[in-house]
């Protein structure tokens, strides 16, 4: 029995690490664990890194324990469940003084002993299922639920509740749920048996996860989209967006097939590429169908051309992209922030785009359907830009909430009544002096049927390459994107708004910025935070820009992107503005925001006062 460093208690607020090899069936097994806990009613939040290819190499999931509901990644590793060999001396490393490295002792590996500040807890997985199980395939997967096993008896965690899920996943496969349930038990019994449990580090029953799912940002927008009533998708496969496309297809089968006839109610295409894709989506819209493409950032680059035509002829289109870090094939399976200038202004010449930034998987549902709302009001393209860590990781979430009494804004479209009652209809007229043209659709009546270039058409929608008529275009589309903006969803201000200091920030950033929020109250520096949910910028961001001295911006990616379109976009003093960058691939965690805003305040205190 190993003996354990002496530690206070802490109960539901402790981060465990899985290291495994990749394809052997361990994210069945410490989903399980993440799964049970939130079970339970304790917030998790969890984190899987995982290479790019399809096995062999080393993969790690972290499970944070969080009485709190932070949701951002620990900046620390309690518990270690090290399964790979290959990356022992890693793993230990990440370790904190006076945590817990759990390790399969069926081989010996004094090197596990060298650190005398943390406990090594040995338990002989491998001979465990040998002794129990046939066939080699079998044997590795069911060690992963030997290893929960394990987790259960140490960490306290209901027994009752993962046999639970087991019975929910293989209820209906009799022999699969008795080999796990029997696997389950080995590691448990052998801990009971053989060690101390559970450890200082344990899970009790709380009652926070009550009327919160588990969901990822990509599950959530291909739902958002079906609600949204978008009947076309149209993609080329690339990490981590695919799975986006598979969760609207799915939900699609299950409720868009008519019950009697079976018929289909909508339509997912496989593109050539990401350019053939995205031009799919615009046949489509320009139909009069909801679409879109979901796609990261090399997709973006390749479909350039396409989204100009768009913006220039006014067809409506959706485009996730779910960011990783690039260029190119870059680390498909790490995430960032990375192309925000490159989704702001894509195309070629003069353009501007509207961005919708959701923080987690619950605005990832309702911001899919804002974003055809605006793409067909404003008859433009608009880009949500979620990332990996949203899309592909499962987050605790409030439940999803509908009203039923949404109707789809598909904004200035004209009837064949409207058609009717009009002279003459021309596409790029702005009759309300909203710099908003009407839009028909095909079929609706032969009036409303016009024949247009991408740029080189006048108000009218006839061909030119006069300069003047060129202009008056350009000018209006300047004005359509001033327009957006009272449109684009507000952001979000935490705070008081009056102190010296500020957080600007998007996205995934929001959880590690409002833990650190907490930990700066406690060290008394009161800091103003305003997240960002949209660009086009409105009132509220200059207002805010202007209103504090000293304004930290938060973003994942090395070039400071956000900050850079503040200062292009906004009347804000560039001399305010502080970057805190992460851009390691993996997410951002709280500790260093509170580090660098310490060190900066610290260096120059009398950044603290406001003029007035």
């Amino acid at each position: 029995m190993p003996s354990l460093i002496a530690e206070a208690t802490r109960v539901n607020d402790f981060v465990v690490k899985f290291a495994n090899v990749n394809g052997t069936g361990s994210a069945s097994a410490n989903s399980l664990i993440m799964k049970a806990i939130f079970r339970m009613g304790v917030p998790v939040t969890s984190k899987n890194y995982f290479p790019s290819n399809i096995q062999g190499l080393p993969t790690w999931y972290e499970i944070r324990v969080t009485r709190d509901g932070y949701a951002a990644r620990a900046s620390h590793v309690d518990i270690m469940v090290a399964m790979n060999a290959e990356t022992y001396s890693k793993d230990i490393r990440e370790l904190r003084s006076g945590g817990y490295l759990i390790y399969d002792s069926t081989w010996p590996r004094s090197a596990l002993l060298q650190r005398g500040d943390i406990t090594v807890i040995p338990v002989p997985l491998a001979k465990l299922v040998n002794e129990n199980f046939d066939g080699v395939r079998n044997r590795i997967l069911l060690k992963n639920i030997a290893y929960a096993g394990v987790l259960a008896a140490l960490l306290d965690v209901d027994l009752e509740v993962i046999n639970g899920l087991l019975s929910e996943s293989y209820g209906k496969k009799p022999k699969l749920l008795d080999s796990n349930t029997k696997a389950l038990r080995l590691g448990y019994d052998y801990v009971k048996q053989h060690l101390s449990s559970p450890l200082p580090l344990r899970v009790e029953h709380m009652d926070k996860t009550r009327g919160h799912i588990m969901i990822d940002g990509n599950t959530a927008a291909g739902l958002g989209c079906v609600y949204a009533g978008a009947t076309v998708g149209a993609w080329y496969p690339i990490t981590p967006s695919t799975s986006l496309m598979d969760a609207f297809k799915g939900f699609c089968e299950r409720y868009r097939v008519d019950a009697q006839t079976g018929e289909r109610n909508f339509a997912v295409l496989q593109a050539e590429d990401e350019l053939a894709a995205v031009g799919m989506v615009l046949g489509a819209s320009w139909n009069g169908a909801r679409a879109f493409t979901p796609t990261s950032g090399p997709g973006i680059s390749l479909m350039n051309e396409f989204i100009g035509l768009s913006y220039y002829a006014e067809v409506p289109c959706v485009i996730f992209d779910v960011q990783r870090v690039g260029p190119s094939t870059g680390m498909p399976t790490r995430t960032q922030q990375g192309d925000i200038m490159l989704c702001a202004y894509a195309s070629h010449g003069d353009t501007r785009h509207v961005l919708l930034f959701p923080a987690n998987p619950e605005e990832c549902f309702y911001m899919a359907v804002q974003a055809f709302d605006l793409a067909e009001r404003l008859q433009t393209p608009v880009f949500v830009l979620s990332d990996l860590d949203i899309g592909m990781n499962d987050w605790m979430c409030p439940d999803l909430k509908w009203d039923d009494a949404y109707k789809p804004d598909r904004g200035k479209v004209l009837s064949k009544q409207d058609l009717d009652g009009l002279e003459k209809f021309y596409r790029y007229l702005d009759r309300d002096d909203d710099a908003i043209p009407y839009r028909t659709l095909p079929g609706t009546s032969s009036k409303g049927a016009y024949f247009t270039r991408g740029s080189g058409h006048n108000q009218y929608g006839g061909y030119t390459e006069d300069s003047a008529e060129y202009q008056v275009v350009l000018d209006r589309l300047k004005r359509k994107f001033t327009t957006a903006a009272k449109y684009v969803p507000k952001p979000v201000l935490i705070g008081k708004g009056t102190h010296a200091v500020g957080i600007v920030s998007i996205g995934s950033c929001d959880g590690a910025i409002r833990e650190a929020l907490d930990v700066l109250a406690q060290q008394k520096i009161d800091v103003d935070y305003l997240r960002v949910k949209a660009f086009p910028f409105n009132s509220d961001v200059e207002a805010f820009l202007k209103s504090h001295s000293t304004i930290f911006v938060v973003e994942q990616n090395r070039d400071g992107q956000m900050k850079s379109l503040l200062t292009l976009e906004t009347a804000v003093d560039k001399s305010k503005l502080h970057s805190i960058l992460s851009y390691s691939g993996l997410p951002i965690s709280a500790q260093p925001i509170v580090d660098e805003i310490r060190a900066k305040l610290a260096e120059a205190p009398r950044l603290a006062a406001v003029p007035r």
